[in-house]
């Protein structure tokens, strides 16, 4: 693959990444953000500054955030383009690159984070449902999970109908270039310092917000958090009733 090609889609990768993000980050809602977040651990670690507590739950939620995003405008669009391949336009699988003697299907993860049982039947399901849409061509359907980064290497077993690759050896089975792993670091060159920037402007807006909410629905009168109130919207069978934060609109000019 030509590098000026590679850098330039790796640097329009770079920028929908972080425009997601940001974008996840500014549109984020407090309820949202608490009634996933394990709020014993939060008093256990002494948060009583609400903005303190904000941050540390919003740097939680982007840790989680990031690999899936990053895994859907980075590793997914470049693994395509470097195939050669071809969009699958299959629920769960992502490109599809016809072969002299078969056909190879591939679903994009990040990560090899190791798939629990009914993910594991999930993704069978997909890959089976598109060998059905393909038997016509009759070539060998090979189904293959590829991972962004890693080492983890397995073929098929008793609990899953597809290969796993990772790392160097998943992009160079679909690049047949042993570095082309190194080279999607290489050519990020200092992209990501510009969008780092950006983010940190808009960081202490968000905090702030999101500390306004939290303060209206979770703090008492002097000002302390309220983690009993806390709990209940979290853990209890008939959570407390809170309202949501509404947006000033826009003026017309």
């Amino acid at each position: 693959m030509d590098t000026s090609e590679l850098e330039k889609a790796i640097s329009d990768s770079l920028r929908e990444f972080h425009r997601r993000r940001l974008q996840a980050a500014q549109k984020l809602k407090i309820l949202l953000l608490i009634k996933r977040k394990n709020p014993y651990l939060y008093r256990s670690l002494g948060y009583e500054v609400a903005a303190k507590l904000m941050e540390a739950l919003l740097e939680s939620h982007l840790k989680e955030s990031d690999e899936t995003i990053f895994g859907d405008t980075f590793f997914e669009p470049l693994a395509l383009l470097a195939s050669g391949g071809r969009p699958a336009g299959a629920a769960g699988v992502d490109i599809i690159k016809e072969m002299e003697h078969k056909t190879l299907v591939i679903a994009v993860k990040s990560g090899p984070n190791v798939f629990n049982a009914s993910q594991k039947r999930r993704q069978n399901t997909e890959f089976n449902a598109l060998r059905s849409r393909l038997q016509k061509t009759q070539k060998a359907f090979d189904p293959l999970l590829g991972h962004g980064y890693g080492r983890f290497i397995q073929g098929p077993s008793d609990s899953k109908n597809y290969r796993d690759s990772s790392g160097q050896a998943f992009w160079e089975e679909i690049t047949g270039d042993a570095d082309f792993y190194l080279k999607l670091i290489r050519l990020m060159k200092d992209e990501p310092l510009k969008y780092k920037e950006e983010f940190d402007r808009e960081w202490g807006a968000i905090i702030n917000r999101l500390t306004l909410e939290f303060a209206t629905q979770f703090c008492l009168p002097d000002g302390h958090i309220a983690w009993e109130r806390l709990v209940e919207f979290v853990s209890a069978k008939t959570p407390p009733k809170v309202a949501r934060t509404k947006r000033p609109r826009k003026k017309n000019s």
